[in-house]
């Protein structure tokens, strides 16, 4: 396989166009005032599904052939990417399947679900996870779309960085959350080439800094246990994310759980609008001056809004 440029993320965007929304992108005064920085927003939490990983899930079910399509598509997900495909594949006319740990949040196999997709449990680990999904794949034949260790995925997740740079125009620093590492290296890939002297940073929860490690170290790191309530970002960083990572990206910064809660609620009640942890990983840096940002011009990718609202609307 050639290697991944910004012309795949171009290709993406003429593929996802009239499918996936173009995000907002919004500005918040308290942030920048904390952060003493001009801060742009991507609101990927205002996308299909409810996170960025629309782009990735349409793209990739958009360049199937017609005979991979009849067989249909798989994938193992915690969530954001099962509710992605789902609809994706149900916007194609193309059955789903989707393994999911039986650990992950109620509200994202519901919407899982609710898209049309066939879930299937299996035992909350990533070795239970490849066989379920490598027993499936042998017994209907459908194609297996990987939730960020994919060409065509990483294609279409660079298009919500690319869309950033049109509306805000030139940004010094450019946030992303990081750890499957899809977001990270398609963002990488469209920041690149539209912002070539900005500096582009990966965030990540100290409590799942796998990523980090691999950066650091050189060497990607495939086992470690996650702890954090970042539920999206227990994943362990791509072979082919990681590549194009360490090609591309200026750091990696951890941030603590107290600071990824406080920068959730602090756009919850700020921004008035609802993220996920994940996102909030992304912010934090600015919010505990962990990342100097005085002055600047930065922007940050809000990855999704997904969040289990069960116990705020629970009886009793």
């Amino acid at each position: 396989m050639d290697a991944l440029t910004w012309r795949d993320v171009e290709g993406a965007r003429r593929r996802i166009a009239g499918l996936a929304h173009r995000t907002a992108v919004m500005t918040c005064a308290a942030i920048d005032r904390e952060a003493g920085a001009h801060v742009f927003f991507k609101c990927e939490n205002f996308q299909k599904t409810g996170s960025f990983k629309f782009r990735g899930a349409v793209n990739a079910v958009a360049c199937l052939s017609q005979e991979e399509r009849s067989r249909g598509v798989i994938t193992h997900s915690s969530g954001n990417h099962a509710q992605a495909l789902a609809l994706a594949a149900k916007l194609r006319g193309v059955r789903a399947t989707v393994v999911v740990p039986e650990n992950a949040a109620p509200v994202k196999r519901r919407a899982t679900e609710g898209y049309g997709a066939t879930v299937v449990p299996c035992a909350p680990t990533l070795a239970a996870r490849k066989e379920t999904t490598a027993r499936l794949v042998e017994e209907t034949g459908a194609t297996f779309i990987h939730p960020h260790d994919d060409p065509r995925v990483i294609a279409g997740q660079g298009t919500a960085a690319w869309e950033l740079v049109e509306e805000a125009g030139p940004i010094d620093l450019l946030l992303a959350p990081v750890g499957g590492g899809g977001l990270l290296s398609g963002t990488a890939l469209a920041a690149r080439h539209l912002l070539p002297k900005a500096q582009l940073i990966g965030c990540e929860p100290s409590g799942a800094d796998d990523a980090y490690h691999s950066f650091k170290s050189g060497k990607r790191v495939t086992e470690f246990v996650p702890n954090t309530i970042a539920d999206g970002l227990r994943t362990t960083l791509g072979e082919l994310d990681f590549a194009i990572i360490k090609a591309t990206v200026s750091d990696i910064l951890c941030v603590s759980e107290e600071s990824i809660l406080s920068a959730m609620r602090f756009v919850w009640e700020r921004m008035k609008i609802v993220i996920e942890p994940s996102s909030a990983v992304a912010v934090a840096p600015l919010l505990d001056r962990s990342l100097h940002a005085e002055g600047r011009r930065v922007g940050v990718i809000l990855s999704g809004g997904n969040v289990d609202l069960d116990r705020f609307f629970e009886k009793g």
